[in-house]
């Protein structure tokens, strides 16, 4: 069996790249039995610098932090690259340019799994940056999904709990009662399913904890990663 290399970028946070190893090396496992696990090759950025660009609007710079990196993993021997974070893939045409292998995009990943499932009334969560920009919406509707996001107070809500307690590790019982509030919001709306669109919502809230089917990004990109190193 030759397995395609996997080329990850990570760090955005390192909490949720975690999952992704674990995610990639287990759905290889379960593919392949015996020994198998993933070929794959990790660089891990510095959030901070990243998140600075973020809050700066400054997504030429972090674009090109991204493309360095996504460079860096080509020329290391990747076959393909998982960025694993959903918010930056708003810079993912500056990274392809700087590389000549593909970007498996979480958006469309996670459209496939939407579409599997036979929903189309979907609500979206994630930074506010993934919530009120297009980058990561227009993969959906293209799609034929109808994307719903909170209301301005509850993006605000959610965002800050992002960046304040889940990018540093934090999970805070307060705050899962917060979002799991917000999910409900969003059902009454008419949402069928929960996109957890941003890479560390799954550490805070599980499919356990509602009656509306979550799609956790992080899960379904890692997944997705593996079956295309088999293929």
């Amino acid at each position: 069996m030759n397995l395609k290399t996997i080329g990850l970028i990570g760090g955005m946070s390192w909490e949720s790249t975690v999952t992704y190893y674990k995610i990639i090396n287990e759905t290889i496992k379960e593919k392949l039995g015996g020994l198998h696990s993933a070929k794959c090759i990790l660089y891990s950025v510095d959030f901070q610098e990243i998140e600075e660009c973020q809050a700066n609007g400054n997504w030429e710079k972090s674009g090109e932090i991204l493309g360095e990196a996504a460079n860096n993993l080509e020329k290391a021997g990747a076959d393909f690259i998982v960025i694993c974070t959903n918010t930056m893939h708003k810079v993912v045409n500056q990274i392809k340019e700087k590389i000549s292998i593909p970007i498996l995009h979480i958006a469309e990943m996670t459209a496939e799994k939407i579409l599997e499932k036979g929903l189309k009334n979907i609500a979206l969560l994630g930074t506010k940056y993934t919530m009120e920009q297009d980058f990561y919406k227009s993969k959906l509707i293209e799609k034929g999904i109808n994307v719903i996001i909170p209301d301005k107070n509850d993006i605000e809500i959610i965002n800050k709990i992002i960046y304040d307690e889940l990018c540093l590790g934090i999970i805070n019982s307060n705050s899962k009662k917060k979002f799991l509030e917000i999910v409900d919001k969003l059902k009454n709306k008419g949402a069928e399913g929960i996109i957890l669109g941003c890479t560390e919502i799954g550490l805070l809230i599980k499919n356990a904890d509602t009656d509306v089917p979550l799609f956790d990004t992080a899960i379904i990109h890692a997944e997705q990663a593996a079956i295309y190193s088999i293929k």
